[in-house]
């Protein structure tokens, strides 16, 4: 995979695009099938924002290169965001310098605890204890959080099944937003999701569902399409993705989606497994 020219801009690559579970096969092939997982360049720093599926991919690449400091964000822990964490090789190199984040976890609980649900027998047999290379760390949903030096996010809580984080990041001017997993419906929550996302370069947002059918799911936590495209427009957001597809999504299904969607806003975009986006140009496509 090509990368981008980083430098001082702001960018973001999509290395999980799926909702719920991974989708391999000849019917997901262009837009792929490995649930969620974006890797995100503000200058000097990297920050991961869930650990999906596609992460185990993005974990060899990091393998490859001089260790760098990273940042995980997670936007909570259903198996689809975390799947991918006990196939991410970084986290298990002393080398690695990786603080993990979460701003959904219970006042009496801890991150490390939830996840080592995960990372236990009978699931799995290698413990948490052997991430030698991540530092687990915890703030409150709506708190901004001071990553590195010159780097702070804002985060807000979203609608969702046992809670989610939305997280604003912004850089050399440039401004990228994560709306998922989250469904609209509330208004309160939804007027301050507006505020929280207006004027972005880039918003991505959990389009798991199309309005038409979004009244069977009422409740799970999710949202359509056509409510990003809706937001986008209200709030003057320059590029809002669809994002969190549902595994059902077929190419052809998300081509009619991209085409619906640009229609009514010339900026939208349908995100793919290899996408990559700096904040404030147009997008490229990795080889």
């Amino acid at each position: 995979m090509t990368m981008i020219d980083q430098r001082d801009n702001l960018s973001i690559n999509f290395w999980g695009v799926r909702g719920s579970i991974p989708t391999p096969g000849r019917h997901t092939l262009r837009y792929g099938g490995e649930t969620t997982c974006l890797e995100v360049r503000a200058g000097p720093h990297l920050l991961i924002i869930d650990c999906g599926s596609g992460a185990r991919r993005l974990g060899w690449l990091m393998d490859k290169r001089q260790a760098q400091p990273a940042d995980l964000l997670f936007t909570h822990t259903h198996l689809d965001h975390i799947c991918g964490l006990p196939f991410f090789c970084p986290a298990y190199s002393q080398r690695s310098e990786i603080k993990v984040w979460a701003g959904h976890v219970p006042r009496d609980g801890s991150l490390e605890d939830m996840l080592a649900r995960l990372m236990s027998p009978p699931l799995f047999p290698v413990p948490t204890s052997a991430l030698r290379g991540c530092q687990f760390r915890r703030f409150t949903a709506g708190e901004s959080v001071g990553l590195r030096p010159g780097l702070t996010i804002k985060t807000m809580p979203l609608n969702h099944p046992g809670g989610s984080t939305a997280y604003h990041i912004e850089w050399g001017g440039g401004v990228i937003v994560t709306v998922t997993d989250h469904e609209h419906g509330n208004p309160e929550i939804d007027a301050a999701v507006a505020k929280f996302v207006e004027g972005a370069d880039i918003m991505v947002y959990d389009a798991t569902y199309r309005d038409e059918e979004y009244e069977r799911f009422v409740g799970w936590g999710h949202s359509t399409w056509q409510k990003a495209v809706a937001l986008a427009d209200k709030a003057g957001v320059s590029h809002p993705v669809m994002f969190h597809h549902d595994p059902t999504r077929t190419d052809e299904d998300l081509d009619r989606i991209a085409e619906l969607a640009m229609a009514r806003h010339p900026g939208a975009i349908v995100a793919r497994e290899g996408l990559e986006l700096v904040a404030g140009t147009a997008p490229v496509m990795a080889v």
